[in-house]
């Protein structure tokens, strides 16, 4: 299916010149690249999709979705898919 899932940036740091940080969604953290967004802060929300961060967004909308992608069973499913995609990507 391979949804954006929204996450809450936790840490910014550089890696190999690419600017990185970990994601929390819902207490699963992911390294995320977020060179797309240089303005994003420690603290912001961002939509994830195959390991890059593709927009902003505010808190209370980020909260509903991860809250309704809970209910529907599909959060940890789409972050283990997005995981297999980057392995695969990789090889």
């Amino acid at each position: 299916m391979c949804l954006g899932i929204p996450g809450k940036v936790t840490e910014i740091y550089e890696a190999n010149g690419t600017r990185m940080g970990k994601v929390d969604f819902s207490g699963i953290q992911k390294e995320v690249c977020l060179a797309y967004l240089p303005e994003i802060e420690v603290g912001d929300y961002t939509i994830v999709h195959v390991g890059f961060a593709i927009t902003q967004l505010d808190e209370e909308s980020a909260l509903e979705t991860l809250a309704l992608f809970n209910e529907m069973g599909v959060l940890e499913e789409e972050l283990l898919a997005d995981e297999e995609t980057l392995k695969e990507a990789s090889s």
